[in-house]
């Protein structure tokens, strides 16, 4: 999440009441999670596992449970004893959950030509474009952006928390999430789809792509033009479809992978590691399409075989 103004040192340390170390003078734009952190954000990290990949990250201040790391050159560090906790109390400062009161916000902004079915939630500065139709029964959460000639149908749900949690002393701590949904020209979401915002950065769908009914799409995922994704699809946290990929139906995906351009996800695979762009795949866990199908074939001659062997 990117602030809108510049934040100033002294804020962050009203919010958080971290001890700094290292430069004073550093310039503070956002915040965001290790997973997207850029230039200028704050993050956190609160685990000896993740220190040194936290702070050889793009993070300008980081968070931090330790004062007996070396500090990087030019980072400022946040020392605190609950970095998590020091990261939410900035994230609920700069991102608050504001009430809406009616059905259509006042502050959404919807274009010329766009039709709104009844019983359609649409929150807080929501945008969305021209000529789209949004059936019934749709909920759009607060911030998302709707590009133009837009269908979503009904019951599908846009915007909604991502499902991240950290465990803390035997339970979970909620991360709260301070991206948005930003959907792209010509898209079409089939009824009951579910989009969740990102958990510091954006979800996002390119132009042209089409969903079926019943898919789910995880936080801070990236979606690119005109791929095309069956019914009852999985779609893991900050994961990158590339453009022009066909995923066909009952199809899971895990998280932090990159699914290359032009690739073709066949029906009931559970895909667990990035394919090259072009790939054909197949199976659980999902392989070379063609290769699947030999090993297919050869199982159904097992049974035969073991009884010439009589074993």
């Amino acid at each position: 999440m990117k602030f809108k103004d510049k934040v100033s040192l002294d804020l962050i340390l009203q919010i958080t009441g971290a001890k700094p170390l290292g430069n004073l003078e550093v310039s503070i734009t956002g915040i965001n999670e290790i997973h997207t952190v850029e230039n200028g954000d704050i993050s956190f990290v609160d685990s000896p596992k993740y220190y040194d990949r936290m702070l050889k990250s793009k993070a300008s201040v980081i968070l931090i449970n330790s004062d007996k790391v070396n500090i990087p050159e030019g980072k400022l560090l946040l020392v605190t004893d609950d970095p998590f906790d020091a990261y939410m109390r900035i994230v609920e400062r700069f991102k608050p959950f504001v009430p809406c009161s009616s059905s259509i916000s006042p502050t959404a902004k919807i274009g010329e030509g766009t039709v709104i079915q009844p019983n359609t939630f649409v929150g807080n500065n929501v945008v969305i474009g021209k000529n789209c139709l949004i059936h019934s029964n749709v909920s759009i959460y607060d911030n998302c952006i709707i590009g133009d000639n837009v269908i979503i149908h009904a019951g599908c749900v846009l915007g909604a928390d991502a499902y991240y949690f950290q465990k803390h002393n035997g339970t979970y701590r909620k991360f709260l999430s301070s991206g948005n949904v930003v959907i792209g020209n010509n898209v079409e979401i089939g009824a009951l789809c579910t989009i969740d915002k990102g958990v510091s950065n954006d979800t996002t769908v390119g132009d042209g792509t089409k969903f079926d009914n019943h898919v789910q799409v995880g936080h801070d995922t990236r979606i690119g033009k005109n791929c095309l994704i069956g019914c009852h699809c999985s779609i893991a946290g900050v994961t990158v479809i590339e453009d022009d990929v066909l995923i066909w139906a009952d199809v899971s995906i895990n998280k932090d992978l990159v699914i290359g351009k032009g690739t073709v996800v066949l029906a009931t695979s559970a895909v667990d590691k990035s394919l090259e762009p072009g790939s054909v795949v197949f199976g659980v866990p999902a392989d070379n399409a063609w290769k699947r199908w030999r090993e297919l074939a050869a199982l159904r001659r097992l049974p035969a075989l073991m009884r010439k062997l009589d074993v």
